[in-house]
């Protein structure tokens, strides 16, 4: 590693900016004109299965398990690695051109639909929209809930831009980063451990949209399944991560958000859209494959 003196102003070299450099870039906007697609269900989301968009597929997959038929949706795929995040209407939808973003075309006739990004904003709008479903009503269950999702929502970033970026996405392997987000995710970890060693739930007894929103980043983690970094993590130190991970992956809605608009891994579980329930059983990629 050597040293690095910043010059007084910064400009951007596309050649340095690794696995991403064609897509990444200092600015926003769209880069080319694209309308998004658009299903018969009120709900429309566009995504892709990072732990990101597993959070709201899995909560959408969980409120139809509770019998909300209003929660239908069409999930329709955004290949990021591809840029399609930076077309006209994904940038109209979400202007910060991150996956995932949800429009709620629900209201009267004639009304402009909803648009709904970031993740959490997601999580908590459709609590909101059926009931409360998954979110303590008052009180400290619900300022629990709230907390561990926002704690989620900003431990993230050191874990997926910071650890995973420097441990399996950068141009070469350097000693400070990796040991420096190391540290942190390991903290996180311990973080977790330590309080799901007194509890069943990130808020408690009651399964909520703090741990749907925390399962996909650090339950991932914690089972080796993120980074290819378990063993450098030492993920099998966080056994009360591990049993928390396992109860939910158990979860049938789980298991079918989980392989929403997923393009890798085994073809069975591989969703690339989802419009109707039935999909799940006649359109995964094995099934598309099948002769």
């Amino acid at each position: 590693m050597t040293d690095y003196i910043p010059p007084q102003v910064w400009t951007w070299d596309k050649a340095s900016g690794g696995q991403f450099a064609s897509i990444n870039r200092p600015i926003a906007g769209p880069t080319h004109d694209k309308a998004l697609p658009v299903g018969r269900h009120p709900l429309q989301l566009y995504s892709l299965a990072t732990p990101n968009g597993v959070k709201v597929t899995v909560m959408l997959e969980e409120l139809l398990a509770l019998g909300h038929a209003g929660a239908e949706y069409d999930a329709w795929l955004i290949r990021i690695n591809e840029g399609e995040q930076f077309g006209s209407g994904f940038v109209e939808a979400n202007p910060n051109s991150k996956i995932p973003a949800l429009v709620d075309r629900s209201g009267p006739p004639g009304s402009p639909p909803v648009r709904v990004f970031e993740s959490g904003a997601i999580l908590v709008y459709l609590s909101e929209k059926f009931g409360g479903a998954f979110l303590p009503e008052s009180g400290a269950a619900r300022a629990e809930a709230l907390s561990w999702l926002f704690w989620q929502m900003g431990s993230a970033p050191f874990l997926g831009g910071g650890f995973g970026h420097f441990y399996a996405y950068a141009p070469t392997k350097q000693e400070y980063p990796i040991d420096r987000y190391a540290m942190e995710v390991k903290r996180q970890l311990d973080v977790l451990n330590r309080h799901l060693a007194e509890r069943r739930y990130l808020a408690g007894d009651s399964y909520s949209i703090a741990d749907m929103a925390t399962w996909p980043w650090y339950g991932a983690l914690a089972k080796g399944q993120l980074y290819g970094a378990g063993e450098f993590l030492s993920v099998q130190e966080y056994t009360h991560v591990i049993r928390w991970a396992d109860e939910i992956a158990r979860r049938p809605a789980v298991q079918r958000g989980r392989k929403v608009n997923r393009t890798w891994g085994e073809p069975s579980s591989q969703l690339h859209e989802r419009h109707e329930a039935s999909d799940f059983d006649t359109k995964t990629q094995d099934k598309l494959a099948a002769p």
